[in-house]
């Protein structure tokens, strides 16, 4: 049973100028050391950073259909890649407490970017359902 569905879409620009002006404190808020160490293997970071940003904020948006959630971080939403390629999102702290309240969700994350932006679409379904 779905119970939440996020969508963000982030400019690239925005995301090369907050880089440009500061970097260090805005990915250490918004990345977590995992995907700081990702972003920072790519020729050019920014369409990544602003993927998993855009992953962070569409899979907050879907949390947003749970009990107490308004105070989940942006380091309590981590975005990988599957061994497949497939993005993933691992929950931890209050958003990994709000799902297990519900009896698990299962997480299906899908990024996007192009020359101009970075979008991500998340769907949380009930797990085993």
């Amino acid at each position: 049973m779905i119970v939440g569905v996020g969508i963000d879409l982030v400019e690239l620009d925005r995301v090369r100028r907050m880089l440009e002006r500061r970097e260090e404190q805005a990915l250490g808020k918004l990345l977590t050391p995992g995907e700081r160490e990702y972003v920072a293997t790519r020729a050019d970071p920014v369409p990544h950073v602003a993927a998993r940003i855009a992953a962070k904020e569409a899979v907050y948006k879907a949390l947003q259909t749970l009990p107490n959630c308004r105070g989940v971080s942006w380091q309590e939403i981590e975005v990988w890649r599957a061994l497949d390629g497939r993005p993933l999102a691992v929950l931890s702290g209050a958003a990994a407490a709000a799902a297990d309240a519900c009896g698990g969700l299962a997480i299906h994350l899908s990024l996007t970017h192009s020359a101009t932006s970075a979008a991500a679409v998340a769907v949380l379904e009930r797990a085993g359902a």
